[in-house]
């Protein structure tokens, strides 16, 4: 179980970042379901995730992500 209240505002970044409807994100979404979400808005997704919860992630970290819930789960584990 994730953090709900951690998704719904990485869920505000993405819906900005990508300019998406909210209701296309889900913790099961990656970068093949959403229109948008290329390697360019990954970037910016990751420095304004990092900016908003001030945390950093490594590389690493990032390569073994397979969803949003994951990102979520790597973002609760930092803070």
């Amino acid at each position: 179980m994730i953090n709900n209240n951690l998704f719904e505002k990485i869920k505000t970044i993405f819906v900005e970042i990508l300019n998406c409807d909210e209701s296309i994100i889900t913790e099961s979404s990656s970068a093949n379901d959403i229109e948008g979400w290329d390697s360019l808005s990954h970037i910016k997704l990751v420095l304004e995730i990092e900016k908003e919860f001030n945390v950093k992630f490594s590389l690493g970290e990032l390569q073994d992500l397979k969803n949003i819930k994951g990102l979520v789960e790597l973002v609760e584990s930092k803070i």
